[in-house]
């Protein structure tokens, strides 16, 4: 019999169902169809200027030309530090950051670091679709917590405690989330923290969409919350969501220092340095105000309302309103069972199809997420395309 051509592992990895989703929908647009796309997870605004600047200068600087340290410029890594203290109350050392390329490189090393064969990490669900291939990879167990709408889309200690064995490693924790975007109340951090420093888990906390909070909700980052779990907790962050940087693909892991050390040494042999010019315009924006994140926030507010009323007027549809990053999550199990444009409907991968086409409208189906029977929705899209999408699929849904 002829070897496998492919290892099982990365044979075995499921390709992004929301890149998977965003470029069916690019390339029917490309066509000339009129599609509207929900499920892209990046700001529709450029990069600041100020930052395109940085990375013009960087350009000419012929110090950018050339190999730097695996782990990142020691300037940005300060600028880090600096930014890390200011929104999140959080103090570190440089030694402490590892710069990757970009949030996803930063997720896969981390589990990496901790995770070893026959280790379990728990993962609530709805999940970044990403999460569960790297624990795959590194030979670990993804144990999925179960929440719903019920829920608020947040996990309980008491759902952590009866998930937890004596293999739990490591749980993956994300506030505001991606998909649902809620955001977990600084007393539930604080018991989730508390529940973990006592049984000795690890925890990682992606705080990517740590600036994109409305209305009453507030961001607080873990291991300032619950200080004695930094000695086990690692800090993934970047710039995609905060700045509009998607492209640039840069972002970092704050852990504690024997883990840092051991990132980098993976990296070293992975990357090497992470592409010097998009680290200095990473250092520009990390050190800059934040009156551009203030910009976009306010233009995301304004679509997070007119979706939650769309959505919510929709037949079979239930949604909360988003508490945080750029995603409404509702629940379509009003709709299983029963009959939309003439076609029986049975789960949401197959509305998802049929509404890209029949409806020319895009969005992740929530098996993407580990939430049969849910939908992703970006309002990270102008206010002209998310109107004109949410009505077309309105009088889809409504189609018997």
């Amino acid at each position: 019999m002829a070897a496998n051509r492919i290892s099982q592992r990365v044979g075995a990895i499921a390709p992004s169902a929301t890149l998977a989703v965003t470029n069916k929908a690019k390339a029917l647009k490309a066509a000339g169809e009129p599609v509207v796309g929900f499920g892209a997870g990046e700001p529709d605004f450029p990069t600041p200027e100020y930052i395109v600047e940085a990375a013009v200068a960087a350009c000419q600087d012929t110090r950018n030309h050339r190999y730097s340290p695996a782990g990142g410029l020691p300037e940005f890594k300060e600028a880090i530090v600096a930014k890390t203290i200011r929104d999140s109350g959080y103090e570190v050392d440089p030694g402490q950051v590892v710069v990757t390329n970009g949030g996803k490189h930063a997720v896969f090393n981390a589990i990496a670091a901790v995770v070893d064969e026959g280790d379990e990490v728990l993962i609530p669900t709805p999940y970044w679709t990403t999460y569960p291939e790297p624990v795959h990879l590194a030979g670990g167990v993804p144990v999925e917590v179960t929440t719903d709408i019920g829920a608020g889309f947040k996990a309980s200690v008491d759902q952590l405690e009866a998930a937890r064995t004596d293999k739990t490693k490591a749980l993956i924790f994300v506030s505001p989330s991606n998909p649902s975007g809620a955001v977990y109340s600084r007393g539930q951090i604080e018991a989730i923290g508390r529940w973990a420093a006592d049984n000795d888990v690890w925890i990682l906390t992606d705080e990517i969409y740590e600036h994109l909070v409305y209305d009453d909700n507030e961001f607080h980052s873990i291991p300032a919350v619950v200080p004695e779990i930094a000695d086990r907790c690692l800090v993934l962050n970047g710039v995609a969501k905060t700045y509009a940087m998607t492209g640039w693909r840069v972002g970092w892991v704050i852990a504690p220092p024997d883990v840092a050390k051991a990132l980098t040494s993976l990296q070293s042999h992975q990357t090497s340095n992470v592409c010097n010019v998009a680290q200095m315009a990473a250092l520009a924006a990390v050190s800059g105000d934040l009156s551009a994140v203030h910009t976009m926030r306010e233009a995301f507010d304004r679509r997070r309302k007119t979706m939650h009323a769309m959505l919510s007027e929709m037949r079979g549809v239930e949604c909360l309103v988003p508490e945080g990053a750029f995603y409404a999550f509702p629940s379509f199990e009003g709709l299983l069972g029963q009959t939309v444009a003439g076609t029986m409907i049975e789960t949401t991968l197959q509305l998802a199809d049929l509404a890209l086409e029949q409806a020319k409208v895009a969005f992740v189906p929530g098996e993407a997420f580990g939430s049969p029977g849910y939908v992703r929705f970006s309002f990270a899209l102008g206010d002209d395309d998310l109107g004109a999408g949410l009505s077309r699929l309105g009088e889809f849904l409504a189609t018997p």
